[in-house]
């Protein structure tokens, strides 16, 4: 007598894997190359950088204004040291507001606390009359 195990059978059926969802919700693979480039920016074109209210651009190894003039190199270390300073004076005046915050909290935590205790007398008061 032969018995039929159907955890055992010769025949390898796996089930079919049901079709993998598209890892991105993006339909930008289905754009045109030049389109991609143009919405994913891989045209970067020339860097600009905006410092003491000139816009700056670099062209063919100059750093060119907005209005069309090269900027020389002594004017563009003036433009960076003026750059620098702001940015130190900056950094100071986010440390100042801190600073002061803290100050804030300290005399905010300090009044509620003599408040409570100035609660507490009086309620502490009226008991004994």
């Amino acid at each position: 007598l032969k018995l039929k195990m159907p955890l055992f059978s010769n025949t390898f059926s796996p089930k079919k894997t049901p079709p993998r969802k598209s890892a991105s919700l993006s339909n930008l693979h289905t754009l045109d190359r030049s389109t991609r480039e143009t919405e994913l920016g891989l045209d970067y074109g020339a860097p600009v950088m905006n410092i003491g209210g000139q816009s700056l651009k670099f062209e063919e190894g100059n750093w060119v204004s907005e209005s069309g003039g090269i900027i020389s190199e002594k004017e563009v270390q003036k433009l960076k040291r003026r750059n620098v300073q702001l940015e130190e004076e900056n950094n100071l005046l986010k440390l100042k507001v801190e600073i002061l915050l803290d100050m804030l909290s300290e005399t905010t935590a300090e009044s509620h606390l003599l408040q409570k205790e100035l609660d507490g007398v009086k309620s502490h008061g009226r008991g004994r009359k």
